[in-house]
């Protein structure tokens, strides 16, 4: 395939490395300083776009690759109030769009595996819940995309969860959550590509599922092989219908 990286940060440079491994082409790579490049006729050279980018330039990348029929794997978070308008743009337009808030395989399965946990800690309500998150200070948004997507597993199988609430941890504005909320503590700390926990602790004794990156790779080896799964598919999907993990 040939491909478009929007966004040629650290995360674009390990994306090209592992594409380039897995026999594809990198055709166009953008970034901050070659915004120009970023025009129609190069988009259509590209089988496939991969956008890691930022909250404020995602949705005009989407736009792009939707008006020149280009397929795109949206690696960016924070844009999700816009998910069902993206999605009703993709569908109508016959395009192609793949998104996630993570896509590393372990992170799939740990995705997975939190929503049978809850549905399993649903029967002990002495059990209190909640999901910590810790970054690399260069991350923008708060709570990440995966932390998001955690919650919402929880929130799925735990009955007396209705919602998640967010705290960045030093910002000192601290959140008591009601009983009905579940919360997110966001950290972020220097060099780390990201851990994510969910506790459920009890008077007697605690539970922790964690997933700990070591480092970018399992993030940029997934967007490429989403690529590589969305190619001959048209219509919006997220990273679900790429894993569909059964038991």
């Amino acid at each position: 395939m040939k491909i478009a990286l929007l966004g040629y940060g650290k995360m674009g440079r390990i994306i090209e490395q592992f594409a380039i491994d897995r026999g594809h082409e990198v055709v166009l790579k953008i970034d901050e300083f070659n915004l120009d490049q970023m025009t129609s006729e190069n988009l259509r050279e590209a089988d496939v776009a991969i956008d890691f980018t930022t909250p404020d330039t995602v949705l005009r990348n989407i736009e792009a690759c939707f008006n020149v029929g280009t397929p795109i794997i949206v690696g960016t978070t924070g844009w999700y109030g816009s998910l069902q308008e993206v999605k009703d743009k993709c569908e109508n337009g016959n395009n192609s769009l793949l998104y996630a808030s993570n896509f590393s395989v372990g992170v799939n399965v740990f995705f997975f595996v939190n929503k049978v946990l809850s549905k399993i800690m649903n029967r002990y309500p002495q059990y209190e819940v909640q999901v910590e998150e810790i970054h690399h200070t260069q991350k923008l948004d708060a709570p990440s995309g995966t932390a998001m997507t955690i919650a919402e597993g929880v929130i799925e199988g735990l009955e007396r969860k209705s919602e998640w609430v967010n705290e960045l941890m030093g910002d000192h504005n601290e959140i008591v959550p009601k009983p009905e909320q579940l919360l997110i503590e966001s950290h972020r700390i220097e060099n780390v590509p990201g851990t994510h926990t969910v506790i459920y602790s009890s008077e007697v004794d605690d539970i922790e599922f964690k997933h700990t990156a070591h480092s970018r790779a399992g993030f940029a080896l997934g967007a490429v092989l989403a690529a590589e799964w969305l190619e001959g598919k048209k219509g919006f999907y997220s990273v679900k219908d790429m894993f569909d993990f059964t038991v």
